[in-house]
């Protein structure tokens, strides 16, 4: 059953949105859903925090930059689980980290992540952390766009689970077109 409070909060902040929008993997869709209203209002913040507090239990978390960064701060709140942020290169000055963070090898993590659509940007964070040691076997999004992320990370050993799917999130405008 979806959340429906959740889905509620994500259309008060419109952050589904009826249209022609290109996709970051090149694609097109006729709805996107534009995490950075949803991942800027409170209210969605503390729905995400509370539902993703409810499925990371104590395990350390991973936020991949910069969608999930706020996702994965205030669920460190809410659950006081220390977090890392995966970036999608290694920054070329400083430490030159990939990821920020501590974990320690052998470190269970799970990934949060705002959006699936294909789920490279998960898969490649997924892998950027086994790189280091940790054991990673989940990521956790708010919206999985049902377009292939499942899959992909099932065939790297990686459950994706997710606050929303597309399907929940368009029901009701599915219901009323074919009322129509």
């Amino acid at each position: 059953m979806a959340n429906q409070e959740l889905i509620a909060a994500l259309r008060a902040a419109d952050a589904v949105q009826f249209g022609e929008f290109e996709l970051s993997h090149g694609g097109t869709s006729d709805y996107y859903v534009d995490k950075y209203l949803f991942e800027t209002d409170p209210v969605c913040l503390a729905l995400v925090a509370r539902a993703f507090a409810e499925r990371v239990g104590d395990t350390k978390l991973a936020g991949v930059a910069l969608g999930a960064v706020p996702l994965v701060a205030v669920t460190s709140v809410e659950t006081g689980n220390p977090y890392v942020i995966v970036r999608k290169k290694a920054k070329e000055y400083g430490t030159a980290n990939r990821v920020e963070g501590r974990f320690d090898e052998g470190e269970e993590v799970v990934v949060l992540e705002d959006i699936a659509t294909t789920g490279t940007s998960a898969l490649d964070a997924v892998e950027a952390l086994r790189d280091l040691g940790a054991v990673v076997d989940r990521v956790v999004v708010v919206v999985d766009r049902e377009e292939g992320a499942r899959e992909l990370l099932a065939d790297h050993d990686v459950e994706l689970e997710a606050l929303v799917t597309a399907s929940e999130l368009l029901a009701d405008r599915d219901a009323d077109s074919d009322a129509a």
